[in-house]
This record gives structure tokens, sequence and C-alpha cells, in this order.
């Protein structure tokens, strides 16, 4: 399966990496890792998580406070946002209908 992430979301995961660094070195990178094995995981299980309302569904990070949103589109996984779990739920839905 290809993994497509869109600019915003690619934006948000920078954002929130440059932000753990500035807090202490090497955690941006620590939350770098963690995106990518969960990126990972969803492109090999990405049924697993339910199904929302907005027929999306999403990975909560472990450690830190994120979730990836995400679809699955002619074969194609699209992250929406790295999004943090504690602001503005669901801010980047419209995202959905710029996929197809």
């Amino acid at each position: 399966m290809k993994t497509r992430i869109l600019e915003e979301a690619y934006k948000e995961l920078n954002s929130a990496i440059d932000y753990y660094e500035g807090e202490q070195d090497g955690l941006g990178l620590r939350m770098f890792e963690e995106f990518e094995r969960h990126v990972n995981w969803i492109s090999e299980n990405s049924s697993v998580p339910p199904l929302r309302q907005e027929n999306y569904r999403r990975a909560n990070l472990r450690t830190f406070p994120y979730y990836i949103p995400y679809i699955v589109y002619n074969d194609t996984l699209w992250i929406l946002a790295v999004a943090h779990s504690h602001r503005k739920p669901e801010y980047w839905i419209s995202r959905i209908d710029e996929i197809g």
C-alpha cells in the first residue's frame, strides 16, 4: 500500500518535532520515530482501528499527545493530520474532501 501525507499534516508533524526538539535535545527525533512506527503499523493494519462517524480511522501515539487520522482510498493510505489530542477536535475533517 502506498502512503501519502497531506501537506498540512506534514507541516503539523514538523511543527511538533521542532517544538519537542526545543524542549529537549533528541525529543523531536523520538516523536518522529514514534510517528514512523505508527504509520508503518497503520499500513499493515489499516482496518483495525474502528471507523469513526466521519468515515476515517485514527491511531493514537503512545508517548506524545497526538493522533494520526487517516483514510484508505484506492489502495493508498492518506495521512490527514498529525493532530494534538487536546486541541480543536477534528479541525482537519474537511481534508477528507481533498482525497478523491
